[in-house]
């Protein structure tokens, strides 16, 4: 097979470098370290880059690769893979690659190289426009040719890739190289003292100093600037939380005065808002909600927005998120604020629009051609953040709502039994892979289960949304315990076959192509512990049990002792036509049968398990006296207490006591 024809176009060069040096290959010697990920073409993308990258120059720098001085490259680097990430997903809309590398032995380079699958748009970078006709893709590659030695662009069949390659000697990055978190947010000193002769007119918004100063933080800040707010939106999972930082950063050091107006999907998928007269400013039906307003003035804020929800902005176009005149609200500001330029930057994500971004500078010199194109750029960014912040409550209530469906909605009350739970998912943002249940079987039976799942999320999902319906359905069909595991492991081996065939004919239909993640046969091993209550007409209760793969049940006498109530067999899902046995035990009144996942069992400090040397068994044995609830809490309290930190598996137990 011959090699894929490339065509290069190098867009921009800082300085005259070798012709080996514009292109993002190897030099004669090899990498000397590299590194790649395949990210998503999601909001998310830009963020994650930035943290594999900065992984890799720390493991570079502890390695020896790279010393100390040589980390302005790593600073320079994360601003630049940033913008090109960015830049991808903003454009292109799909999946990217990303690869860099160090090379060169006397010097040593950076190398980046993001590649994404719609190579029919290229990024441009135009000089020239007019200030409410600004580029579509923003300053980023502006600002990668002003830190990489060489950058450009490579087309290959059904790719591109932009590429940048910078040296400790190269790019022009100004003297302060980044916005410290608390300078982007604190307010930007006055320029002139109260007795300056020109304050009056300042108050006024005629300052004659303001171009000056904003030349100056151009130059100085305006670089470092959309990285920093690039990290600071990305670490923000609600959407109001991204518009009140929105305020804060935009607020004084580009605008007066800033609002934010949000749209939610339904908003969206019903044509817009600029429909119907602006109505609905307030947040009403059919209309957009103003999310945030921020003023320099704080005592300006209310009476802002009460100004501002009865004149919404209403988007000429809807996908374009160039900047368009917005009406001066005046009266709002005060006798000083009468005079002043405000504009209204679209929000648009994934193709979406998301809400809008106002902007107000009083004053009649306007809005300088920079600070708008700055603020389109900072408006993408502000619309990535908001697409990942409602990407996240999605996901969030998805899944909330999935691990409803997977626990039962209340446990069963068992008549002579006391029952305590304790279930802790360690990821409140995805299924757990623990479940439980605690149901009556008919007949004056109660069954009970404890399982694990093995991994965590969707696919764990899959499997505890078979096993529960079915255990509660082969127990009130009457099968006994054994029965029951030996039905279900039979069922968890048919599903996988299944999903085996499925993705082995998916795999034909690709061609051989690898499959993407998640589409190949998955695992459905299940460890489970299940048991079935009978009370007993002189007091106490019948429990007959069954544990495969899992920890142990430990059953707690009055005195304190402690034993096992099972013994160990086979995971579920694991070996065809297994025979699962089980044994009966009696709970005399004050006997406490302990249930636990392997959350407990395997909580770790340093290299030690809270099991280890029958652990479990000697903190249960303290329990002794205890009612089931106590029980419960003070087993978790110890699990707790035994790792410190947060736990790394998910947690559940059950505690079940002849009353």
């Amino acid at each position: 097979m011959g090699a894929i024809p490339t065509q290069r176009e190098t867009v921009s060069r800082v300085r005259e470098v070798p012709a080996h040096d514009a292109a993002p290959a190897h030099d004669t010697a090899g990498p000397r370290a590299q590194g790649s990920a395949s990210l998503p073409g999601s909001p998310l993308a830009p963020g994650s880059a930035r943290s594999l990258v900065r992984a890799s120059f720390d493991e570079w720098t502890e390695c020896g690769l790279l010393c100390p001085e040589q980390r302005r490259v790593a600073e320079d680097a994360l601003v630049v893979v940033s913008e090109l990430v960015t830049n991808a997903v903003v454009h292109a809309g799909t999946d990217v690659e990303v690869d860099w590398w160090l090379e060169g032995r006397e010097e040593t380079a950076f190398v980046v190289e993001v590649t994404d699958r719609h190579p029919s748009r290229a990024p441009r970078d135009h000089p020239g426009e007019t200030p409410y006709e600004t580029p579509e893709f923003g300053r980023g590659l502006r600002l990668v040719a002003s830190l990489a030695e060489s950058w450009g662009v490579t087309y290959r069949t059904g790719a591109k890739s932009v590429w940048a390659r910078l040296t400790g000697r190269g790019g022009t990055l100004l003297d302060e190289r980044q916005l410290k978190v608390a300078e982007i947010l604190a307010p930007e000193p006055p320029s002139h003292a109260p007795s300056h002769p020109n304050a009056a007119a300042a108050e006024r918004g005629g300052c004659s100093h303001r171009p000056e100063r904003d030349r100056d933080w151009l130059n100085r800040g305006a670089l470092s600037f959309l990285a920093e707010a690039s990290d600071l939106l990305a670490g923000q999972l609600d959407e109001n939380l991204v518009a009140a930082l929105t305020g804060q950063l935009i607020v004084p050091r580009l605008a007066d005065w800033c609002a934010v107006w949000l749209e939610d999907e339904a908003t969206v998928r019903g044509g817009g808002w600029g429909d119907n007269g602006g109505a609905g400013g307030a947040g009403g039906a059919g209309g957009p909600r103003l999310a945030r307003v921020w003023h320099g003035s704080e005592n300006r804020i209310e009476e802002l927005r009460q100004a501002l929800e009865k004149d919404p902005p209403c988007p000429r176009s809807g996908l374009r998120s160039g900047p368009e005149p917005y009406p001066w609200p005046g009266g709002a500001l005060g006798p000083q604020g009468t005079r002043g330029s405000a504009l209204a930057y679209r929000l648009i994500a994934g193709g979406r629009p998301l809400g809008t971004l106002v902007i107000g500078r009083s004053g009649p010199d306007g809005i300088p051609d920079e600070i708008t194109g700055l603020v389109e750029d900072f408006g993408r960014r502000v619309a990535l953040a908001i697409g990942a912040a409602r990407q996240y409550a999605r996901q969030a209530t998805i899944s909330a709502v999935l691990q409803r469906g997977l626990l039962p909605g209340a446990v069963a009350e068992i008549p002579g039994v006391r029952s305590a739970l304790v279930y802790e998912p360690c990821d409140k943002g995805g299924p757990s892979g623990d479940f439980y249940d605690l149901f009556p079987a008919g007949d004056g039976r109660w069954c009970f289960a404890v399982g694990d799942v093995q991994g965590k999320g969707p696919e764990a999902a899959v499997v505890i949304g078979l096993a529960r319906p079915w255990l509660r359905l082969l127990a009130r069909e009457g099968y006994r315990v054994a029965d029951v595991l030996d039905r279900l492991n039979q069922l968890l081996l048919d599903d996988a076959t299944e999903a085996a065939d499925a993705a082995a004919r998916a795999l034909v239909a690709a061609g051989g192509r690898a499959l993407p993640p998640g589409d190949g046969p998955q695992t459905r091993f299940l460890s489970l512990l299940y048991g079935e209550l009978t009370p007993l007409d002189d007091g106490g209760i019948r429990c007959t049990l069954a544990s495969a793969g899992h920890p142990l049940p430990l059953l707690l006498g009055p005195d304190g002792e402690v034993r096992t109530a099972a013994r160990p067999q086979t995971l579920l899902g694991v070996v065809e036509d297994e025979t699962y046995t089980s044994e009966t035990i009696e709970l005399a009144p004050g006997d406490s049968l302990l249930c636990v996942t392997d959350g407990v069992t395997e909580r770790r400090s340093g290299s030690r398990q809270f099991d280890d040397g029958d652990g479990l068994a000697r903190a249960l044995s303290g329990c002794a006296g205890l009612n089931a609830d106590l029980i419960a809490e003070r087993i978790r309290r110890l699990v707790h207490e035994f790792g410190g930190g947060q736990p790394e598996d998910d947690l559940a137990l059950l505690v079940l006591q002849a009353e």
